[in-house]
């Protein structure tokens, strides 16, 4: 049997659509970081902008975050995970846990230990899996060693047990279902159905100020940058090319000696841990983290985001998740009955006629 190689020159064009797009991240990166500071301008400016918009924005740098770990696996390795809200949620679970013990007696009850919902329920003392988190750095390391410990233990079995496509989606999705049902209940010790809420300060800075939003804004915004950073040399790596070759043909990656459980397991639990990072930053902007952050619909509606930025491309998913959170702000603000139709249509719509997303609009056709 003899093996082709055909080589074709590249395409001088390349190099400057490297830049162009490098450019283009950069830029889109420093007009978001001028936001906070057109925030302290007068009301009346022109160009000042609204408390509202800082925050969320905020919010939509989080949700592109956890795009990018969803186009990660699923846009170079064909994993198609309907379970990464739970990453997210336990991240955010995790800051929020951090958050609830730094209330000390400034809550209702004035109990200097356990949160208020621990007192209302009648607990005597705090539970071992909460003891660490007056800590940051311990609440922000089990923000990302949580989540990438769950993808461990379900991605191995998986893995190991050849459990692809449409199968691996369904597993995902009652992990996230299941994990929702676990922390309704009030004997789970995260607060049941009302979560946590009433946050008070974070590093030592009072959270409902314009320092402490301008502070988050910021933080999310590196987390941002860090984790396309990140992605990028994955997907741009040995590493990557073999993940993309998982995705087209798997068999064949297997039959040429490569361990594809070792490889699809790391890129899934590095995604799960970056799903971690979004959840975490989001809690202290939003206020709030609930059992209802675990909702499949909520996993089912990132990867509709994925879907219509363009997956496989990255940037196209932060550009996916900011387009259509910023459709569903506003078309929730004005008919809200018709928020899931429209969602529906859209990623129908972006299947049929965008089957590379919104980022194959901006993509220079190969000569």
């Amino acid at each position: 049997m003899s093996v082709t190689t055909t080589t074709t020159a590249a395409h001088p064009a390349l190099p400057a659509a490297r830049v162009g797009l490098r450019a283009v991240i950069l830029g889109a990166l420093l007009l978001l970081a001028l936001l906070p500071i057109l925030n302290r301008l007068p009301p009346d400016s022109a160009l000042h902008v609204s408390d509202f918009a800082v925050s969320v924005t905020g919010k939509w740098i989080c949700y592109a975050i956890l795009a990018l770990a969803i186009d990660l696996i699923w846009g170079y390795a064909g994993i198609l995970s309907l379970g990464h809200g739970a990453f997210f949620a336990l991240g955010g679970y995790a800051i929020g846990m951090h958050l609830m013990r730094l209330i000390g007696d400034r809550g209702v009850y004035g109990h200097p230990v356990l949160p208020d919902f621990m007192v209302f329920l009648g607990w005597r003392e705090l539970p071992w899996y909460w003891w660490g988190f007056d800590h940051f750095a311990f609440a922000f390391a089990m923000a990302l060693l949580v989540p990438g410990a769950l993808a461990a233990v379900v991605g191995y079995l998986a893995f190991r047990s050849r459990i692809t496509g449409v199968y691996f989606s369904i597993i995902t999705q009652a992990m996230t279902y299941a994990l929702m049902l676990a922390f309704f209940r009030n004997d789970m010790g995260f607060g049941g159905n009302n979560g946590f809420t009433d946050f008070k300060e974070l590093l030592g800075l009072p959270l409902h100020t314009p320092e402490a939003r301008a502070a988050l804004f910021y933080a999310s915004l590196a987390g941002l940058a860090g984790a396309l950073w990140l992605c990028r040399r994955v997907a741009g790596s040995k590493l990557g090319r073999v993940l993309v070759a998982i995705r087209d043909a798997e068999s064949r990656v297997r039959f040429l000696g490569y361990d594809v459980t070792a490889h699809k397991l790391f890129v899934f639990v590095l995604s799960a841990m970056l799903a971690g990072l979004a959840g975490a930053l989001y809690v202290p902007q939003v206020g709030i983290i609930n059992p209802g952050e675990f909702s499949p619909g909520n996993s089912i509606e990132a990867v509709i985001w994925v879907a219509v930025g363009g997956r496989g491309t990255l940037v196209g998913a932060a550009l996916g998740a900011f387009s259509v959170n910023a459709l569903k702000t506003w078309l929730t603000s004005v008919a809200p009955d018709l928020w899931l139709f429209v969602l529906g249509g859209l990623f129908i719509a972006v299947t049929l006629f965008l089957p590379r997303g919104l980022a194959g609009l901006f993509r220079r056709r190969e000569p």
